[in-house]
């Protein structure tokens, strides 16, 4: 639950700060040329490869449009036949389905039938988060509220107001979780996405409205355009699970191996002075989703690689509970060649 959650730096609210694991210097990937007062344009390292579990055959627009068209369906009926067809996949994505089993192996420790039983639920929980991405996502911001039975902590967005960076990760309905939170704040936020190799298919599923503008970090300004954002008072929302497999990288403790983080974000909230606070949107067994906002907490300066630490503590935490709900379909321990 979002109590037991662990926050190992300062509160915004206090003046006072724990004490944390100190990084080592050589947890950290290398990385020359950067300011931790300004963020830098991270540059791409050659060797390694941006991993994307959606590069499959299956990323048609004509598939997204598709399960859009479902949409006219009672959402109980459409979210059922969409766990059917997601219970199929791990047939037609081998690859994936080996990377999910052996996450999830680490995550719970479970073996044998459960484990393949928690496989095959992933892909059909995350074929429930798609289909409400392409359909009931889209609906006006002022109907989305009918899907979420559960919200926990987002007084505290209310509270802070703005400027703030929302930090979350591919676990659940994200996407969803962005609007939401966007409405709380009640000024523009700016999500920030990949450049994924379909831009056909962003364009599609992903429209600005209501608040929310979305921002490919790849734009040579965008370490400029989320500063400019976040002093005018706005909200910027990233997702801080994935490694960019560059330079900017840091390697953390993830279930007892280490893997590559993405240190952006922190330098970002430390650099313009702003608190982080992570949320995210997950899908309960009744269907619904549960909106959990866990206590915001400031970047000190010189402090980005302690924060990113007791980020990925709280990542730990959100999996370990909703374990089919972290959809990352690479291995995230080893995302690049050795």
């Amino acid at each position: 639950m979002i109590s037991c959650w662990r926050l190992r730096i300062r509160p915004c609210a206090s003046s006072t700060s724990r004490e944390g694991p100190r990084s080592s210097r050589r947890s950290r990937c290398r990385s020359a040329g950067s300011s931790p007062s300004v963020p830098p344009s991270v540059t791409p390292d050659r060797r390694a490869v941006r991993p994307r579990w959606y590069s499959h055959p299956y990323n048609r627009a004509d598939l997204y449009r598709l399960a859009a068209g479902f949409g006219w369906l009672p959402r109980r009926g459409r979210l059922g036949l969409a766990r059917r067809l997601g219970r199929f996949a791990p047939r037609l994505l081998p690859a994936e389905r080996a990377v999910v089993r052996k996450t999830l192996s680490r995550v719970t420790g479970v073996t044998g039938s459960r484990l393949d039983a928690l496989t095959v639920a992933t892909f059909a929980d995350f074929a429930m988060c798609f289909s409400d991405l392409v359909s009931t996502n889209r609906q006006p911001a002022g109907r989305l509220t009918s899907t979420v039975g559960r919200v926990e902590g987002v007084e505290r967005v209310t509270r802070l107001g703005a400027p703030l960076i929302s930090l979350t990760a591919h676990v659940g309905n994200w996407e969803l979780a962005g609007r939401l939170l966007a409405g709380r704040a009640a000024r523009t936020t700016h999500v920030v996405v990949a450049e994924e190799e379909a831009r056909a298919l962003e364009r599609w599923v992903r429209r600005d409205g209501d608040g929310v503008r979305f921002i490919t970090r790849s734009r040579p300004t965008i370490s400029l355009e989320l500063v400019a954002a976040l002093r005018r008072g706005e909200v910027v929302a990233v997702q801080g699970d994935r490694a960019l497999g560059t330079r900017g990288d840091v390697l953390i403790p993830f279930f007892g191996w280490p893997a590559p983080f993405p240190l952006g974000p922190f330098l970002l909230a430390s650099a313009v002075g702003v608190p982080l606070v992570p949320a995210f949107c997950l899908l309960d067994a009744d269907h619904r989703y549960a909106v959990k906002v866990a206590e915001p907490f400031a970047v000190p300066r010189g402090g980005e690689e302690e924060a990113a630490r007791a980020w990925v503590a709280v990542l730990e935490d959100v999996v370990r509970e909703y374990p089919t709900q972290w959809f990352n379909f690479f291995d995230i321990w080893s995302p690049v060649p050795a």
